[in-house]
């Protein structure tokens, strides 16, 4: 089997450029997932904050101290499962998208093997093609140096 050494290397360089973008982009789903996390969060401040600000005025203007007590627990409650939900959306959505990330490096990762593979099997053919009646033995580490120069040409 004959392999064009330019295109081996050809996607060999396509590799080297894919993966790290495929790391830039697990980055970025990540702070994407971060910052909605961040935002509810903050969602849920504001509303504790507007809850505590209620229960104070109707303490302050009614003198209903167990009324203001169980609407400031009551929103307090709901914006805790608001931020849980949101939390929820924020975990199922970065799920999804480092799923489908890991589809492709998988893919990524499989055609680095098959460049591997590629690139063994033509080491192979040629220590097989070598002349053996020098006396070299393959074995002996200088087997590298012999691969390089017949290989020589084809990289010219």
């Amino acid at each position: 089997m004959v392999v064009d050494q330019n295109a081996a290397l050809g996607l060999i360089d396509e590799l080297r450029v894919a993966v790290p973008e495929e790391v830039r982009a697990a980055k970025r789903i990540n702070a994407e997932g971060e910052r909605i996390i961040e935002k509810a969060q903050e969602e849920a401040e504001r509303v504790v904050g507007r809850a505590q600000e209620q229960a104070a005025f109707l303490i302050d203007e009614r003198g209903l101290t167990q009324a203001a007590d169980g609407e400031s627990r009551r929103i307090i409650e709901e914006a805790h499962i608001a931020a849980d939900g949101i939390r929820r959306g924020a975990d199922e959505y970065a799920v999804s998208v480092l799923v489908g990330l890991e589809g492709d490096v998988e893919h990524t990762l499989q055609s680095i093997k098959k460049g591997i593979a590629l690139l063994d099997e033509r080491r192979a053919q040629i220590l097989a093609d070598l002349p053996s009646d020098d006396g070299a033995d393959p074995s002996d580490g200088d087997w590298e140096d012999a691969a390089q120069d017949a290989a020589a040409p084809a990289r010219s």
